[in-house]
């Protein structure tokens, strides 16, 4: 039961059918509630007509009974005319209006002869002392058929009138929703291999324009998503052949000349070759995170212990030269404390990647400060190294991309640690960009909002 209850088709599912259907009950609706409203009003203005009438009549008729006596209403004809005794007995009464008495009370009803009349009546004074009460009737026949007509014509008029909406709305929705099927239709038949076809735009300026521009807008930004996507992919494929090559050549030169292999040297190549393979999965995987959800618990991060400690790793890992120095000098007197809310372990990524990528591309020297500006907490990773060329400074942050000619230094790197900075700070609502450094090389600037 369960299942055809959600497989049957449901009635008025198109946009157009629902329009309709909602155009005729709402207007139905009106007209019914208009139509009785005038049938009402109609009623009481023709019976207050009728009303008026009535007591003009009856109070002519009062003048004469007063000056001529009971008898001066024999001769009315076409209403009802009675002088109705102290006793109930009728004194004397019109052509229309013989025994029995009429009902002396006020504007009330009466039949005769399956005619309604509106009765009123009056104390009147005869001309021979005594007093009677006159009533006086006027039908109802013509109120009663001009409400019967205006109930049928209404009865015929308001569904004609809601058919004609009805056909009307159809069709002016059809012709409205005709570019909407027009432009399904044409993304229906777009294909991968048309990643260029977009959807006819109308020359209307109505809703209907800005829906097909607005979807040619989404279809350029799946574009360019799926242009992105091949080109990772097909990065990530030469990025991995790499290593898994030179494993391969070394480990089949070691198969086949056992006796000249230096194990040492063999170890050394695999081992430094699996760490790369490492290094690029694990920025695969930390690219892949950020695409799908951002940042995971996001809490209070001092960004300035993240710093300080990306600091001292990069100075135990700068190499020495041969008078016992460090070839390269990390600098972090700059930094000052910072809270912001995030991810701490992304935001430590962001932090060491700076660093590291300034510490390979120095000459001599790196800076790393930290201030709070403006409501952010603003990170400046500065060196000394050949910069980054102001035509490249969009182009270094995406993934794979590696500066050869001006960042010559970079060798081993697989050009995902920008990458991942660039998501990393986007995902935690903040910016990264580079500029020219003080110091002659590049400065990289990460701004994120303070917090916690």
């Amino acid at each position: 039961m369960a299942d055809r209850g959600r497989t049957r088709p449901r009635r008025f599912r198109s946009v157009r059918a629902r329009t309709t259907l909602g155009a005729g009950v709402v207007v139905l609706a009106a007209l019914v509630v208009g139509a009785v409203g005038f049938v009402v009003v109609l009623r009481l203005v023709l019976l207050d007509g009728v009303r008026t009438a009535a007591e003009a009549g009856l109070e002519q008729v009062s003048s004469r009974v007063e000056s001529d006596g009971a008898g001066a209403v024999t001769d009315y004809e076409d209403v009802l005319v009675q002088v109705i005794g102290d006793g109930g007995s009728v004194l004397a009464h019109g052509e229309d209006a013989d025994a029995p008495a009429l009902s002396t009370a006020d504007e009330s009803r009466w039949s005769h002869d399956g005619e309604r009349w509106l009765l009123v009546s009056d104390d009147v004074g005869l001309p021979g002392g005594g007093e009677a009460t006159l009533v006086y009737g006027v039908s109802l026949e013509q109120t009663d058929t001009a409400i019967r007509t205006a109930v049928v014509l209404l009865a015929v008029g308001v569904p004609v009138l809601v058919l004609v909406l009805g056909v009307v709305t159809w069709s002016v929705t059809g012709r409205s929703l005709r570019p909407v099927e027009r432009m399904r239709t044409e993304v229906e038949t777009i294909r991968a291999a048309q990643p260029d076809a977009r959807v006819v735009v109308p020359d209307t300026g109505d809703e209907i324009a800005r829906l097909a521009t607005t979807m040619n807008a989404m279809l350029d930004r799946l574009d360019r998503s799926a242009a992105g996507q091949r080109r990772f992919v097909s990065d990530a494929s030469h990025e991995l052949r790499s290593p898994i090559a030179s494993i391969r050549q070394h480990a089949e030169v070691a198969a086949a000349h056992p006796h000249r292999t230096d194990v040492g040297e063999f170890s050394d190549v695999v081992r430094s070759e699996a760490v790369r393979l490492q290094d690029l999965v694990t920025g695969l995987l930390e690219l892949s995170r950020l695409d799908e959800g951002g940042t995971g618990t996001r809490r209070p991060v001092d960004l300035d212990d993240l710093a300080l400690d990306a600091v001292a790793r990069a100075r135990a890992r700068v190499p020495v030269g041969a008078t016992g120095d460090s070839t390269i000098r990390v600098v972090g007197s700059g930094i000052s404390a910072a809270r912001v809310l995030g991810d701490e372990r992304l935001l430590t990524g962001v932090v060491r990647n700076l660093v590291d990528n300034a510490v390979r591309h120095a000459a001599s020297r790196v800076t790393v400060a930290l201030v709070e500006q403006d409501g952010a907490a603003v990170l400046t990773v500065d060196d000394d190294g050949a910069g980054v060329p102001a035509g490249e400074r969009d182009r270094v942050f995406e993934r794979f991309v590696r500066l050869d000619e001006a960042r010559s230094r970079d060798a081993g790197g697989a050009g995902l640690g920008l990458a991942i900075v660039r998501d990393a700070v986007r995902a935690h609502g903040g910016e990264a960009t580079v500029t020219d450094s003080p110091l002659g090389g590049a400065r990289f600037v990460v701004r994120i909002a303070l917090g916690g």
